[in-house]
């Protein structure tokens, strides 16, 4: 049995509620710990026991406006305390609560409300100026929930959000109501929870289905037996909370024991995430490589980063360089746990273990999964070998939502195929080797060399291009793409430049190749496919 599997109930007793808002916050109450803190942000704090009583006046409002059971919403807010009580009031409710992206272009958050079929929108009133008009015409969504309106924004943001959507409210009043205490409905840990969209190999988003018990699952594995959290923690993570990795880092981990959650709004830059440290002075920091690098660039940066408590520091999204480890923990004195994590097992399930850090090395499985390497002809890898990654543990998802062929694609026999290529040594280590397919893994964020190329095509003065990626002098993996211009146009540092911010208008901020190459033609074979491997071999940009 894995570690984090639920004792069976025996006949004649009653049934353990499944529903992971039982778990990660109502018996915390009844356990006499709803004092403490679970939730800092910029507008304040909540207590455990006060998060229970706003998350049941969230669900309450979700009945009052005739969102039932099973039923999709959107949380598109900026991370703060609003996220966390509209994500565990829907689960408290029954109601699938679909994290989004708050960094995707508005064209794509509209496909992914459409492809949910989501009922109402919870934002944040920043947004709404650049989101608003996306929202006309999705056939399902009927309530406009506004985080941030009923101070600040309420004429403005209100008026404009009427003018698109006619059933609109700020979110105190949404949760004006009492709550009653209402325990959360009662559930089965494999009922549908919620949804978190990934782009997957093609770039489309696809929404992964996770049920109940894969929030417990994972805080039962790593949190419990490789990160060791406690309930005197203070977390944060410069993860948002719409990633997998961000999720877990401030939600699933620390509801797990009590413990408390850091939640900043502004993007994580080395000076912001900084400026959190020193505040709240975290004891676990999650954060991705290019973070840990840009950190590294601060003049004066030294013990604990700024933290006297600091004793942990993760590492996930993308293969955390050996450089930048060993410079982290030589200039913090803590060291940092390089670990694997998808969208679709929700959090890490390979991991560095405390006091045996190997940098360049993503360590070994976390007890509770299973992992494997596949040989290029579908044989299993026993012994060092290198290969295709799978991996089985009980917080793996429940598939792709409307994604059949999908679905049976990556998940089979019991095992979810990751797309990475991994060695194992002879001690059982692993090591990345990079993915499966083209995509290009970005401050943990995965890019579609194709999406890139459409984009960079599209633009007046360009004629051909292709994406690969490359190591820039700090050995994080960033998109390089080569141009070929119009006969009328001439190359310049000026036109790349102008390649790169249309990029980042177009399709995204982190998606922009960070460096340009204009060349007079692609490397081709002889029926016209581009040769990409000739272009990953050319030397690395200065």
């Amino acid at each position: 049995m894995l570690a984090n599997a639920a004792p069976a109930t025996p006949e004649g007793t009653a049934a353990i509620n499944g529903n992971a808002a039982e778990f990660f916050i109502d018996r915390h109450v009844r356990a006499g710990s709803g004092q403490l803190t679970a939730f800092i942000d910029a507008a304040g704090t909540i207590t455990y026991g006060a998060l229970r009583d706003a998350t049941a006046a969230f669900a309450a409002g979700l009945a009052r406006a005739n969102i039932h059971r099973g039923t999709r919403i959107a949380v598109a807010l900026l991370d703060g305390i609003a996220f966390p009580i509209s994500f565990w009031g829907a689960l408290r409710a029954g109601v699938v609560p679909v994290a989004i992206n708050t960094m995707l272009p508005p064209a794509q958050i509209r496909a992914i409300l459409e492809d949910c079929g989501a009922e109402a929108v919870i934002i944040s009133a920043p947004l709404l100026p650049v989101l608003a008009s996306m929202l006309a015409g999705l056939t399902a969504l009927h309530l406009l929930v506004i985080a941030g309106a009923d101070t600040d924004h309420t004429s403005s943001f209100t008026a404009d959000s009427k003018a698109v959507l006619g059933n609109t409210v700020g979110f105190a009043a949404f949760m004006a109501g009492d709550g009653g205490h209402q325990p959360p409905v009662t559930a089965n840990a494999d009922e549908l929870a919620f949804l978190l969209y990934t782009s997957g190999s093609s770039g489309t988003p696809k929404g992964v289905r996770h049920v109940h018990g894969s929030l417990r699952a994972s805080a039962e594995t790593y949190g419990k037996l490789v990160l060791g959290i406690t309930q005197g923690d203070v977390v944060f993570s410069a993860a948002k909370l719409f990633f997998a990795y961000g999720l877990g880092n401030s939600m699933t981990l620390p509801l797990s024991v009590g413990a408390t959650a850091v939640l900043s709004p502004h993007r994580a830059t080395a000076d912001t995430v900084l400026a959190v440290i020193a505040e709240h002075r975290p004891t676990i920091l999650f954060a991705v490589p290019t973070l840990y690098a840009k950190l590294l660039q601060s003049p004066g940066l030294g013990a604990g980063a700024g933290s006297d408590r600091l004793r942990r520091c993760i590492s996930a999204g993308e293969a955390l360089p050996a450089a930048i480890g060993a410079r982290w923990s030589a200039v913090t004195g803590v060291e940092i746990l390089d670990g694997l994590g998808t969208t679709e097992m929700l959090h890490i399930f390979l991991s560095n273990r405390p006091g045996a850090v190997t940098y360049g090395s993503t360590g070994v499985a976390v007890p509770g999964y299973d992992v494997r390497l596949i040989d290029d002809g579908g044989a299993t890898i026993n012994g060092a070998g290198e290969g295709a990654l799978q991996v089985r543990g009980a917080s793996m998802a429940d598939g792709y939502w409307n994604l059949r062929a999908k679905t049976r694609q990556v998940f089979c026999g019991g095992w979810a195929a990751t797309g990475d290529r991994f060695a194992r040594d002879g001690e059982g280590a692993y090591r990345y080797r990079g993915r499966i397919d083209d995509m290009i893994k970005v401050s943990g964020i995965w890019v579609s060399p194709c999406e890139v190329e459409a984009s960079l095509i599209s633009h007046g003065a360009v004629l051909a291009a292709a994406v690969v990626c490359y190591q820039d002098a700090e050995g994080l993996t960033k998109p390089r793409a080569f141009v070929v211009v119009r006969p009328q146009v001439t190359g310049s540092p000026a036109l790349c430049a102008d390649l790169q911010a249309y990029v980042r208008r177009q399709i995204g901020r982190w998606k922009y190749p960070r460096r340009i190459d204009i060349v007079a033609k692609l490397p081709e074979t002889a029926n016209g496919k581009i040769q990409r491997f000739r272009l990953r071999s050319t030397p690395r940009p200065g």
